[in-house]
């Protein structure tokens, strides 16, 4: 996220520490900076924002997605938009070579491939979690159905003295027999002299 908003100001603000790239005046828009850092700058800071929001994995890997596609743009954007006259940033304010090359890279090419690389290992962690939860699930649904069967086989002698067969009812459905309480199964003694 922190990048991505980077990416997205450092032409705007830039200028305030005379680092960045023509005009010279903060806060000059125009659709060059919009194309070219606005726009990856909020896609990366979007996809950082629900990769880290996010309780679904896959939701979360969207945005790992987003977010590498946006630096991606970093580093090419420059050079694609000249296929449809966009005249590109600008050019950096540095007096001297080493200071264009921090620029542009800091800008561009190095923010990019760094948002690429986190972006990266986000979805690859996305998609580690994602096997360890189809293997654990795997192995409690084996566990499951084994502890299912084991009980299917086992049966109490209290369960087979009351489970009987069903049979019809009066209402034509199938219901089970009463089964005789305990006190019912006691023989009365018999009367003496009787």
């Amino acid at each position: 996220m922190l990048l991505g908003l980077w990416g997205a100001l450092l032409p705007f603000v830039g200028p305030y520490a005379h680092f960045g790239f023509h005009p010279d005046q903060t806060w000059i828009y125009g659709t060059d900076r919009l194309e070219l850092s606005i726009a990856p700058g909020a896609a990366t800071a979007l996809g950082g924002l629900v990769a880290l929001a996010a309780r679904n994995r896959v939701v979360a890997s969207a945005g790992g997605w987003l977010a590498a596609l946006g630096g991606a743009w970093f580093v090419v954007g420059t050079q694609v938009a000249v296929l449809w006259d966009v005249n590109g940033i600008g050019e950096p304010l540095g007096a001297t070579r080493e200071r264009h090359l921090a620029e542009q890279l800091a800008g561009f090419s190095a923010l990019g491939v760094v948002i690429v690389f986190l972006a990266a290992v986000a979805i690859g962690r996305f998609a580690v979690v994602g096997v360890r939860e189809t293997a654990a699930a795997e192995t409690a649904l084996e566990e499951r159905a084994a502890d299912e069967r084991d009980t299917s086989r086992r049966v109490s002698p209290d369960e087979s003295a009351v489970t009987q067969p069903l049979k019809p009812s009066a209402y034509g459905r199938y219901a089970r027999r009463p089964q005789p309480d305990v006190e019912d199964r006691r023989v009365a003694p018999e009367e003496p002299g009787v």
